[in-house]
């Protein structure tokens, strides 16, 4: 087991600087103008980079024009992309950062779509008899999410729900991996604390709502 584990960790830091190597060399190419190479970046990208905004933003269409504004911005930053570092957290920080931005301008909250999928994929679960159920426990998950502070939110939502690395957050957010690991171990925190007291307030209600069926 420990073997395998091992082997799977070497294919995937393997997997992972053939990829850094090769965003790093489209970037070179994008920047001398290879229209091509910057596309091949886009394709590379698109999809998560839509998906992690999503999670941010309600709308499907708005979340795919900030997508479309992040690799726009992208585009006339090259210049200031450090190849020495990773393109996709660079990226990521990009799109997070226009996301936060939007929704800070409108004075709107963020997080009530976090735990929901878009589209064809929020199928009911056939594992779950009642689909009701999943309904109201993605609710109460939802309610509890919006009252965590917004940089706990941020970490939790892209390590917990993304699976970013606590290294790829840290670039994403241009914070210290400590600081990401702190940030995510506090927000789990909170979280527990603040479903175990809404999950409390449930039962007493329901309690008290049978005490007084006749």
């Amino acid at each position: 087991m420990a073997t395998t584990t091992r082997t799977n960790q070497r294919v995937s830091s393997e997997a992972e600087l053939e990829t850094q190597s090769s965003d790093a060399r489209l970037v070179e190419e994008a920047r001398r103008g290879s229209s091509a190479s910057f596309a091949k970046l886009v394709q590379r990208y698109e999809r998560r980079l839509i998906r992690v905004i999503s999670r941010f933003v309600r709308d499907a269409d708005q979340a795919e024009d900030l997508a479309q504004e992040t690799f726009l911005r992208v585009y006339q930053r090259l210049d200031q992309f450090d190849p020495a570092r990773r393109f996709g957290p660079w990226l990521f920080r990009i799109g997070v950062n226009l996301c936060l931005d939007h929704h800070r301008r409108r004075r709107r909250r963020i997080w009530g779509w976090l735990f929901s999928d878009s589209g064809t994929e929020n199928w009911p679960d056939p594992a779950v008899a009642d689909p009701r159920v999943k309904q109201d426990t993605a609710q109460e998950v939802q309610a509890v999410i919006a009252q965590i502070a917004e940089k706990y939110r941020v970490v939790l939502v892209l390590r917990d729900m993304e699976n970013f690395s606590t290294s790829e957050i840290a670039a994403i957010l241009n914070r210290r991996e400590a600081t990401i690991r702190w940030r995510l171990a506090e927000a789990r925190i909170r979280f527990q604390q603040l479903w175990e007291v809404r999950q409390g307030r449930g039962r007493a209600a329901a309690a008290a709502s049978e005490g007084a069926a006749p």
